[in-house]
């Protein structure tokens, strides 16, 4: 049968694609449908239609999934941010596990059965409300004028009015409220990204966990605020107020941290402090511009694994690639003999050193610039090694000379800790087909609610030697056989 738009179709849901959109099919007919959930009989209405497939929205739940759960927050459907809110947790997790794994047969090329053998079972989280110790809420106007903050809607610009996210702490409501109050009453416009005029772009919020210290950053589109004692007044009330700044960004992009910040009041960093299995603590000093794991419960267990991957004893040399401000770093670096960190961000860089000093290790260097630049110039001009490299790049994954330079490296063992599975799988490929097996692997839950998951998998150099005589052994085999 052939579809045309705004058709009305009835569908079972099957499956979920790596955004949460439910999957269904006609007679083979792929249907992608938005805020459907597996289990889900719909009935949609069809909005693009391309070859083979079709996009369409969700017009009424027919009979619902036996995993949809009635989600916490009002604006689940228009906010970009929690895609699968509607789907019960433990479902949640299945489809991560599942995703992670698709990814790794489909991009790369692993065979079931040695997925079956290598991968663990997820880490979820106990509470998965509340979990965001970092949030960035865009400053803009509805259509009456007034000022507004929430978040974007999914794939738009268009801010949905909400100052109690689901997912961040109970403090963002009242910094959220007292900033647009300070706006109203000092006339401060906020930015708009059509004309580039107006003054406030976003607000950063931060709180250590252990610590209970928070931060506020105001991103302007200026060198100053109109009155900033009288915000500055207005923040210090609330508990645990420790860093008030701003970061100026008057650039007309839709990055939303420029590169400079000021402090305006108390602290330039707040603290906080991620604990090893053994209980010790690391305490990291995080900057506006810091990256720092947004779920500090799930990051200690992430760390966790890939600390016990790296199977340390004290005498390896370790290589933490896009490092940040040092946090999986210095766990390594409590049992290596040395680390070293390279970080594209100067402020990290100066945030990972400051790190260090702050916990008594002094077997950890930090290298300001790109791991693709800085690796290579390193090991082929200066003859570094390492015994062990750790990965923790974006989302878009590792850079190809990179990838290059720790193959020519050949270290005995590889962790590649991930946010995005699709990237990693490429990666693993290319290194797989290099001198390196996958031996295990572990999906861990930091985003509860939506369709991201981080993944940590251990790579160990294959043993040449062992694989030569295998061969041989099995040429041997055959021969005798084919003689018999």
């Amino acid at each position: 049968m052939k579809y045309e738009k705004d058709d009305s179709v009835t569908l079972v849901i099957e499956d979920m694609g790596a955004d949460g959109e439910g999957i269904g099919k006609i007679d083979g007919f792929t249907f992608f449908v938005k805020d459907a959930l597996i289990g889900d009989k719909v009935e949609a209405k069809v909005m693009k239609v391309k070859k083979g497939y079709a996009y369409a929205r969700l017009m009424r739940i027919v009979s619902p999934s036996p995993n949809r759960t009635e989600p916490r927050c009002p604006y689940h459907k228009q906010c970009g941010g929690c895609q699968i809110q509607a789907l019960d947790y433990s479902a949640q997790l299945l489809y991560k596990e599942k995703k992670v794994r698709n990814n790794l047969m489909r991009i790369g090329g692993f065979s079931e059965k040695l997925l079956d053998s290598v991968m663990e079972p997820i880490v979820g989280m106990e509470h998965p409300y509340h979990y965001r110790n970092k949030a960035q809420f865009p400053i803009g106007t509805d259509k009456n004028g007034e000022i507004v903050t929430g978040f974007y809607a999914g794939r738009t610009h268009t801010i949905i009015p909400n100052t109690d996210c689901a997912l961040g702490i109970s403090e963002n409501q009242s910094i959220l409220e007292t900033l647009i109050n300070y706006m109203k009453r000092c006339n401060v416009k906020p930015y708009d990204e059509a004309t580039g005029t107006g003054l406030v772009r976003h607000v950063l919020i931060r709180k250590g966990f252990t610590t209970g210290e928070i931060m506020v950053c105001a991103v302007i589109n200026g060198e100053h605020l109109p009155q900033e004692d009288r915000l500055v007044e207005a923040l210090r009330k609330i508990e645990g107020m420790a860093s008030i700044s701003i970061n100026i960004n008057t650039q007309k992009t839709n990055v939303i941290m420029g590169g400079r910040c000021r402090t305006i009041w108390g602290s330039d960093t707040i603290s906080d402090v991620i604990h090893m299995r053994d209980g010790e603590g690391i305490t990291f000093a995080i900057s506006p511009l810091s990256f720092y794991q947004v779920n500090p419960i799930q990051t200690e267990r992430l760390y966790g694994i890939a600390l016990d991957y790296a199977g340390l004893t004290g005498t390896e040399t370790v290589w933490d690639l896009y490092c940040g401000i040092g946090t999986i770093s210095l766990f390594m670096a409590k049992r290596a003999k040395q680390v070293y960190g390279v970080e594209i961000v100067e402020q990290a860089i100066h945030d990972a050193r400051r790190n260090a000093v702050r916990n008594g290790i002094n077997n950890a260097s930090f290298y300001v610039g790109k791991a693709e630049e800085v690796l290579p110039h390193l090991y082929e001009k200066e003859g570094m090694h390492a015994d062990v490299i750790c990965i923790d790049p974006p989302r878009k994954g590792c850079d190809s000379a990179c990838l290059e330079t720790i193959r020519k490296m050949m270290p005995d063992r590889i962790v590649y800790v991930s946010c995005d599975s699709a990237t990693l799988a490429r990666d693993l490929k290319y290194l797989c087909a290099n001198g390196y097996e996958l031996r295990r692997a572990r999906a861990v839950d930091l985003f509860g609610h939506t369709v991201h998951v981080e993944t940590v998998c251990l790579l160990s150099k294959l043993n040449v030697e062992h694989h030569i005589e295998v061969e041989i052994q099995m040429d041997e085999m055959d021969s005798t056989s084919a003689e018999s």
